[in-house]
């Protein structure tokens, strides 16, 4: 969807300041919403493109005007009371008031380390057909704005790049996020010139790298 996530290529926003030896954490209550939203998705209640599309609903107004992890927080919490394992009377009060929900699995301490480093295989599903597309080709992105959760960029739609890539066999987000289940299709590691990007007046030696998958990319 477009909303207030999809920032790429948008103006007025000011220079990104860099902060030299950045904390990883910016106030103590920080820390634990990773923790929680970690937990939480140990359940098997939501997905993680699920969960992204959970934070990108929130309102543009508070997208842009929250922090990294207010925005995990609210996200959560909209989570939370989707699939009815809390009330909204139990957030405002910090009280527990009915029967715990359900789960189908839970996150003991001891495996919390390879929890967190072996997500990158989560999504790799055996392959069922070969890609469309080969290394070196050029592609162009569709044009498509849909309102529901898509890994493809709004700067990014539209426009010719080249496969410089291919990443496997993986859940499509796209419907993963959607609610319509794995629909695994090949992923590509696609790269755009910064002026089709942007436009002529951009630097003729700058380009972005995106992971874009089968659907989003048609022959040029």
């Amino acid at each position: 969807m477009n909303g207030g996530a999809d920032l790429g290529g948008m103006q007025g926003f000011g220079p990104v300041i860099e902060e030299p030896g950045e904390a990883h954490f910016h106030a103590e209550w920080e820390p634990r919403v990773m923790a929680m939203v970690v937990l939480l998705g140990a359940t098997e209640k939501w997905n993680i493109d699920q969960s992204r599309h959970a934070r990108e609903t929130l309102p543009p107004a508070d997208y842009l005007r929250f922090s990294y992890y207010r925005i995990w927080a609210e996200g959560a919490q909209k989570l939370l009371l989707s699939r009815e394992m809390v009330t909204e009377t139990e957030l405002q009060s910090g009280k527990v008031e009915t029967p715990p929900a359900m789960i189908k699995a839970r996150l003991e301490k001891q495996q919390v380390w390879d929890a967190l480093h072996s997500l990158g295989g989560a999504a790799d599903r055996l392959e069922t057909d070969t890609p469309a597309f080969e290394v070196g080709q050029q592609v162009s992105t569709v044009n498509d704005h849909p309102l529901g959760h898509t890994r493809l960029p709004r700067y990014a739609r539209a426009k010719r790049g080249v496969i410089t890539k291919i990443l496997g066999f993986h859940v499509f987000p796209d419907s993963s996020g959607n609610d319509k289940g794995d629909d695994p299709r090949w992923l590509y590691q696609v790269k755009f010139s910064a002026q089709e990007l942007w436009g002529p007046g951009k630097n003729p030696r700058d380009c972005v790298t995106l992971d874009l998958w089968e659907p989003h990319l048609v022959r040029s």
